[in-house]
């Protein structure tokens, strides 16, 4: 079995409860005989201190189920709209070629797996000082966090195939400087340190509510020749990296575009990995407005099918602007028969007008 064969990706949902029992119960719902690579939560705490207490009870629990063999793990301030908490799993059948080593750096757990088609890397819980840090030094500790990680362990910037960015109140402004366009321009900064010729990673840029910054990635380090990346563009689209000033927002007077592809693939020999970023209903560089959520959800999906081709979708994540829209969201998605695991978050998307935003990972 390839790759492909090898990981899955899983959604649990909570029943309502205490913030630690739920946990509990998400914890005991875990695939067996299989390594856990990467957890994300989803949770509505109250207010950024909430948010600190639960991370630190969820981290404690994690270190107590897994031992010495815990996964990447992050706690997005994003309320679920069909449980009080989520969790997402990355999980993997290893094969005989497979090494596995679970690491720490700091607070942050991250997993590296290396096989004969080369080096591995799923981290997340990149953080700066969610309670006195602005936007900006967030993003800059954020990444600063992640740079040293990926330093530690021998992988270059352009080494990263996913990135999850999520953006406390995303669309807000510190005076004249918005929320998302500074963390734009320090992930430009950070990204200056190496060249992408081929091409940035996938990527969402999406809100949370509270959290400040955080950022979840998977690198890789290729050694087999017929295992590779490759970004993938939408004819539909301009690419993110390419927009026009026109439609970027200011912070400290710079306006740098959003560094990511709109899917990147891993290959491996006849199979494909596709990561698919975080996609709204926007044609050239134009958002669709006044058209509705239906008709913003179906230019959606027909940018990821763009995206992937003939590839099957195995896990998807909606972004709702509007709580409102959840039961026609849910309806509309039923209608295209997926059958794989979708969760439903209430979150702001990157750009006012936007209702809905979806990612999600195939494999072709």
């Amino acid at each position: 079995m390839s790759y492909c064969d090898r990981i899955c990706y899983s959604i649990r949902k909570a029943k309502p409860a205490d913030f630690s029992v739920m946990v509990d119960e998400l914890l005991s719902q875990l695939p067996q005989n299989v390594i856990i690579l990467r957890l994300a939560f989803f949770g509505t705490p109250f207010s950024n201190e909430d948010y600190i207490a639960h991370k630190v009870l969820l981290r404690e629990k994690i270190r107590c189920f897994f031992g010495n063999d815990e996964p990447a793990l992050s706690y997005v301030s994003q309320p679920p709209m069909d449980a009080p908490l989520v969790m997402e799993v990355h999980s993997y059948l290893p094969d005989s070629d497979d090494r596995i080593i679970f690491k720490h750096y700091q607070q942050i757990s991250y997993v590296l797996m290396e096989n004969r088609a080369g080096r591995f890397l799923f981290a997340g819980g990149f953080q700066g000082d969610v309670l006195h840090f602005g936007i900006e030094q967030q993003s800059v500790e954020s990444f600063r966090l992640l740079g040293e990680v990926l330093g530690k362990e021998g992988f270059l910037w352009n080494m990263i195939v996913r990135q999850w960015n999520y953006i406390e109140k995303i669309t807000a402004f510190d005076g004249a400087d918005q929320h998302y366009q500074a963390f734009n321009n320090v992930r430009s900064d950070f990204y200056g340190k190496a060249e992408w010729s081929n091409g940035y990673p996938a990527a969402t840029g999406i809100g949370a509510n509270l959290g400040g910054i955080l950022i979840d990635v998977d690198a890789v380090q290729f050694i087999s020749p017929d295992v590779f990346s490759s970004p993938i563009d939408n004819r539909l689209q301009v690419a993110a990296h390419a927009y026009s000033e026109r439609v970027l927002a200011t912070s400290k007077e710079k306006k740098t575009t959003p560094k990511f592809e709109r899917a990147k693939s891993i290959s491996f020999q006849d199979r494909k990995l596709i990561y698919i970023s975080g996609t709204a209903a926007i044609r050239g560089e134009e958002s669709l407005v006044d058209v509705g959520l239906e008709r913003q959800l179906r230019i959606t999906m027909e940018n990821i099918a763009e995206l992937i081709g003939d590839a099957s979708l195995k896990v998807l994540r909606v972004y709702l602007k509007n709580k409102s829209d959840y039961e026609e969201a849910m309806q509309l998605m039923e209608s295209y028969d997926l059958n794989i695991p979708i969760s439903y978050m209430w979150a702001d998307v990157c750009r006012d007008e936007l209702l809905v935003e979806i990612e999600g990972i195939a494999i072709r």
